[in-house]
C-alpha cells in the first residue's frame, strides 16, 4: 500500500490511546508517578510524530550508505578530467604523417582536427601538398585552417562552420564563419604538388574585443612566404589545427611543432642568407640554417640547396654543421654544376662530387660510392673545397661585386641531359681543367679527389633526404 494514502492520527485520538495505556498500567499495579511519566513521554513523542511525520521508508543506515556513495562523486567533480589529446579523423587514412581521402566521389570531405591547440610556443603548422588532384578542377582542393573542436562538425570544411577559419588551396579563398573573401594575389594562390601551405596565429598581437572575445591575427603562408592575414573575432579559448580533403586522390603530409618568425626576423634572414643561394628545393632557409622539408620516402625525395656563385680562388671552401641528423642522416656536402638535377643527391649524377654523411663514402658522378672517410652525425662539421692550380685565373676584383666570377680557361662543352641514368664521363683533359677537390671532417682533411671542372665551374651544393634533417651552412668560413 502506498504510504502516502495513510493519514496521520488526530491529536484527540492520540490522547485517548495514551490514556488507555495509562489505565492499563494502573491495573498492573505500576506506581502512579511512573505511569504519569510514561504518559507524558509517550504523548510528547506521539504528538511530534503526528505533527511532523517522517517518511515510512526512511532509515538512518540507508542515509549513511547514501552519503558514502555521494561523497566520492563530489570529490571527483572537483578534479579536472584528463585532457584528451588524440586527434579527430574522419574519412582519412593515415600513414605516419601522411593522409589520404577515402570517401566516395561526391561524398563528404575527409577532416582532421588536432588534439593539441596552437600556443605561443608552437603557433604555426604546415601541410605539404603531396597530391592536389586533377589539374582541371581549380575550384576545390585541400583546405587548411583552425577551429574550436567542440563546435566544428566533421562533415564540413574549415571556415564553412561557425568558430572556424580556412584557406582553400583550390580557389584561393579565405573562409571565416561561413563567409569568404578572395585573396588578391592570385598568382600566389595557385598550388601544385610539392607546395607547402601553412597557418598560424601571431599571439603577441592578440587584442581584446569585448567581454570574453578577442581579435586573433591569423596568417597563411605558401612555401614559407606569407600570402594572407586577417584579424578575426573569436571567443576566448584555444584554437586547434584542422584540414580537410575534398576529392580523390588528394593527399597531404602534416607538419606540426613548427615555429614562425616575425616579419622583422624574416627580413633579417633574407638579408643574411637568401641572396647567396641559387635555388632551394624542398629545403627551408632561416639565416644560415637549412632544414629539409621534403617527404623523405624514396630516393627521389631529395632536398637540394645550391649556392649562387661557384667556388673560386678567393672563396674556395665551405662547411656545414649537422644540427639535426633527422631519421637517417642522409646528408651530403659537395660540388655540382649549375644545372644539376634538383631531385638527385650531389655526387649521383655527372658534373658533381660529394661526401655523404650516412655511409662516409664519396660519390663522383655515380650512384655507387667509394669508401672515403668516417661517417658523420650530429655536431660534426663537414667541409668541401677546391685546390686550384697556381696559374688558374678569374676576372679582376675591380669588376662589379655582384657579378659571378667567370673562369677564363676553356673547360670544354657540357653535354649532360640531367637524366637519372647519366653518369659523369669527364671531358678530354685540357690545360687548367683539372683540380683537386678535398673534404674535411671537424677541421681535418680526410681525402682528395682529382676531377675536371664542368662548364661554369663548381657550385657549393648540400643534399638532404630524411625527415627533420637540419644543417648550419658557412659559405665563407674564416679558416680553410
Amino acid at each position: 500500500m502506498d504510504h502516502r494514502l495513510i493519514q496521520p492520527a488526530s491529536r484527540d485520538q492520540i490522547v485517548a490511546i495514551i490514556r488507555q495505556r495509562a489505565e492499563r498500567a494502573n491495573r498492573d499495579n505500576i506506581p502512579a508517578h511512573i505511569g504519569q511519566a510514561v504518559f507524558d513521554r509517550d504523548i510528547r513523542a506521539q504528538l511530534g510524530q503526528a505533527l511532523f511525520p517522517a517518511p515510512p521508508l526512511f532509515d538512518l543506515q540507508g542515509r549513511d550508505r547514501l552519503r558514502e556513495v555521494e561523497r566520492p562523486l563530489y570529490r571527483q567533480a572537483s578534479v579536472a578530467a584528463e585532457e584528451d589529446i588524440s586527434p579527430r579523423i574522419e574519412r582519412l587514412t593515415q600513414a605516419e604523417n601522411t593522409f589520404k581521402l577515402v570517401s566516395e566521389p561526391g561524398g563528404l570531405p575527409g577532416v582532421y582536427i588536432s588534439g593539441l591547440p596552437l600556443t605561443a610556443e608552437k603557433p604555426y603548422f604546415e601541410l605539404e601538398l603531396v597530391n592536389t588532384g586533377p589539374l582541371e578542377d581549380q575550384t576545390s582542393g585541400p583546405v587548411i585552417g583552425l577551429c574550436k573542436p567542440k563546435h566544428h562538425p566533421t562533415d564540413l570544411l574549415p571556415g564553412s562552420s561557425l568558430l572556424s577559419v580556412g584557406f582553400n588551396t583550390g580557389d584561393g579563398q579565405f573562409y571565416y564563419n561561413k563567409s569568404r573573401s578572395r585573396v588578391q594575389a592570385a598568382d600566389l594562390c595557385k598550388f601544385q604538388n610539392g607546395d607547402r601551405i601553412g597557418c598560424g596565429i601571431r599571439f603577441e598581437n592578440i587584442v581584446a574585443a569585448g567581454i570574453n572575445e578577442r581579435l586573433l591575427p591569423i596568417f597563411f603562408t605558401k612555401n614559407g612566404k606569407e600570402i594572407y592575414s586577417e584579424s578575426v573575432r573569436f571567443p576566448t579559448g584555444k584554437l586547434y589545427p584542422t584540414f580537410a580533403l575534398q576529392k580523390q586522390p588528394e593527399e597531404v603530409r602534416l607538419i606540426m611543432d613548427l615555429s614562425w618568425s616575425t616579419e622583422d626576423d624574416i627580413a633579417m634572414s633574407v638579408d643574411s642568407g637568401e641572396e647567396e643561394w641559387y635555388r632551394l628545393h624542398d629545403v627551408r632557409l632561416n639565416g644560415q640554417l637549412l632544414e629539409y622539408i621534403g617527404r623523405g620516402k624514396s630516393h627521389i625525395d631529395v632536398g637540394l640547396a645550391q649556392a649562387k656563385t661557384p667556388l673560386c680562388t678567393r672563396s674556395h671552401y665551405f662547411e656545414i654543421e649537422i644540427i639535426d641528423p633527422g631519421s637517417k642522416c642522409y646528408i651530403a656536402i659537395g660540388l655540382a654544376r649549375k644545372d644539376y638535377p634538383k631531385n638527385r643527391q650531389p655526387g649521383w649524377n655527372k658534373g658533381s662530387i660529394a661526401y655523404h654523411a650516412d655511409d662516409g663514402k664519396v660519390f663522383l658522378g655515380s650512384g655507387v660510392g667509394d669508401p672515403f672517410g668516417p661517417r658523420c652525425n650530429k655536431g660534426d662539421i663537414m667541409g668541401c673545397g677546391i685546390l686550384f692550380p697556381r696559374d688558374f685565373e678569374f676576372r679582376s676584383d675591380s669588376e662589379e661585386e655582384n657579378e659571378a666570377p667567370q673562369i677564363l680557361y676553356n673547360l670544354g662543352e657540357e653535354t649532360d641531359s640531367g637524366d637519372e641514368e647519366d653518369y659523369w664521363a669527364p671531358p678530354q683533359p685540357k690545360h687548367g681543367d683539372k683540380v683537386q677537390v678535398f673534404f674535411t671532417r671537424n677541421g681535418k682533411v680526410i681525402g682528395k679527389k682529382d676531377v675536371y671542372l664542368p662548364k661554369g665551374g663548381f657550385y657549393p651544393t648540400v643534399g638532404m633526404m630524411s625527415s627533420q634533417e637540419k644543417v648550419r651552412v658557412e659559405l665563407r668560413p674564416l679558416t680553410g
